[in-house]
């Protein structure tokens, strides 16, 4: 059992990005399941709520309107993304939706400071 596991592994190994994607998609489908990752819940009590929560390292930034600007937003949001114009103004269009994910800190805060310049809301989370 443990060579045929060594096999997969293996075999993942040498695929490609986007062959990755697919796989996890088709396993999805199969086994009706999402392979998201767990959000962390905080726990109650403990050691009379003296224990640390961790310092959170990677930030979305989330366009949350349009703005007044929606041409300048549509463009900045190209610019940051390098998205084409079409999924640039779906993104706008559909907001609230993330810009960036899983950035640090810093590249949220000039992240978000630059969509805040063309006047479009926008949080960090």
């Amino acid at each position: 059992m443990a060579d045929k596991k060594q096999e997969v592994i293996d075999i993942i190994k040498d695929m490609s990005v986007i062959e990755l994607s697919d796989l996890v998609k088709e396993l999805e489908e199969l086994f009706d399941v999402k392979a998201s990752a767990p959000v962390a819940v905080a726990a109650a009590g403990g050691a009379g709520g003296e224990e640390e929560a961790e310092e959170k390292t990677e930030f979305d930034v989330i366009l949350t309107g349009t703005g007044s600007k929606k041409i300048q937003t549509i463009k900045i949001v190209r610019k940051i993304t390098k998205l084409g114009l079409k999924e640039a103004k779906e993104l706008v269009d559909g907001a609230p939706n993330p810009v960036v994910e899983a950035v640090s800190k810093e590249e949220a805060e000039s992240v978000k400071s630059q969509i805040e310049e063309v006047g479009a809301p926008v949080e960090i989370k």
